[in-house]
């Protein structure tokens, strides 16, 4: 996901898109100390693209 798609999404997508990535985040964490994961590059993809969810809300924030 990159920073221009998540711009044009609602605050309301973005929330329920933030949320998403926090679950799966959990979730991959979890199989990964269950040695069950096999795409570990996944984890650090979801990390950034929580970063710019929250980096593009903030940034709103700024400018309200």
């Amino acid at each position: 996901m990159k920073a221009d798609e998540v711009r044009k999404m609602s605050m309301e997508d973005r929330l329920k898109k933030l949320e998403e990535a926090r679950a799966e985040l959990i979730k991959l964490r979890l199989q990964a100390k269950m040695g069950l994961l096999k795409d570990t590059a996944r984890i650090r993809n979801i990390r950034r693209d929580i970063a710019r969810i929250l980096t593009v809300i903030n940034e709103e924030k700024r400018r309200a």
